[in-house]
């Protein structure tokens, strides 16, 4: 292991990040997306930094193929979209570059944030304060294609080899400044098999009716990567362990109660992450899958009759509030489960 240091003002050097090499780091080359490399390594050669970062560096850590790749750099957003043709700039308040590839791929690539960003302000910083500022130390480490080195500022190599989820921000701030966090460790416990540490637990635990305040738009988008991430099933558990959906899905978190609304659910539930290992479920699908034993067993609607659709649409909608899915999506979804109703009535099972 290498170590990085840096000057202060008075001439003194202190240890700044500890740089890992390949041998250490285990990162299969082979994993990794050409078109990523491409990006870092031109971006290396017009003199600026760059690295994958986030979930990429953590699925590589513990020996999955990640499905995306991010990239960080010193490079502003107007630099990086003159070096790359096939890019664009987006967002308004914090702006992001995405480079565009054949196969409808994105690769996108964010300026280092500055530590005093508030929210998504435009306030650009240098790799160190862009590691502080995020939010788990799994997500902080930096990742260099061309040299094989893997840079961290946070611990967080040595969390992963502990298998330990551990925040960057302090615990009394993680969850007070974006709730959506706790759903984000929860996903990331889930689908890594690492352990949420007692400090990080405890705020959960003690914060989690803060999601109370989050926007519907977002809880929205959050519901739909979870459904589509092929772990709902053992995240839904998890959110049910923290009492989450009585904010996240209230009109689901009231028939919890209900032993068999429970497990039917979860059932359900798996039966959509057995879709989506073969592929990404549309959000139709998603909505079917989580509101099917709602709709035609616990609604009160009475399925043995003929159901009008707009009764039905009316009733999904109703148990998925205050969540905004588009209605298309919905109508779809109980298009699908109506003309399963009379499997349903027999077997119980919709899939």
């Amino acid at each position: 292991m290498l170590t990085r240091y840096k000057t202060l003002e008075n001439g003194s050097a202190v240890r700044q990040a500890e740089v890992y090499t390949a041998a250490e780091h285990g990162i299969d080359p082979a994993r990794i997306d050409a078109d990523a490399v491409k990006i870092v390594r031109r971006l290396n050669s017009r003199g600026h930094e760059a690295y994958i970062v986030g979930g990429a560096v953590r699925d590589l850590l513990v020996g999955t193929t990640p499905k995306d790749f991010d990239i960080a750099t010193d490079a502003p957003p107007g630099r990086i979209r003159k070096l790359f043709r096939n890019s664009r700039v987006i967002g308004k308040r914090f702006r992001l570059v995405h480079v565009f590839f054949t196969g409808e791929k994105i690769v996108e690539v964010s300026t280092f944030r500055s530590r005093d960003s508030e929210g998504f302000q435009n306030i650009y910083g240098d790799i160190e304060e862009d590691a502080l500022r995020r939010d788990f130390s799994l997500n902080a480490l930096f990742y260099c294609p061309i040299k094989n080195i893997l840079v961290d500022y946070v611990g967080g190599f040595k969390d992963v080899k502990a298998g330990k989820l551990k925040p960057v921000i302090p615990v009394e701030r993680i969850f007070a400044e974006d709730p959506v966090r706790m759903i984000r460790a929860i996903k990331y416990s889930v689908s890594t098999g690492f352990r949420i540490v007692r400090p990080l637990n405890r705020a959960l635990v003690k914060s989690v009716h803060l999601l109370a305040d989050v926007s519907p738009s977002r809880l929205t988008e959050e519901l739909f990567k979870i459904l589509q991430s092929g772990r709902a099933k053992a995240i839904f558990e998890r959110a049910i362990k923290y009492d989450m959906l009585h904010y996240l899905l209230p009109g689901c978190g009231d028939y919890l109660k209900q032993k068999e609304f429970r497990r039917r659910l979860l059932y359900s539930i798996g039966k959509l992450d057995e879709r989506a290992a073969r592929e990404t479920p549309g959000r139709d699908m998603c909505i079917a899958y989580l509101c099917g034993d709602f709709l035609l067993g616990f609604s009160g609607l009475n399925i043995e009759r003929r159901v009008s659709f707009p009764d039905a649409f009316a009733t999904v909608k109703a148990f998925l509030r205050p969540l905004v899915p588009a209605n298309r999506d919905v109508e779809h979804g109980v298009a699908f489960l109506l003309k399963r109703k009379r499997r349903y009535m027999s077997e119980k099972v919709f899939d």
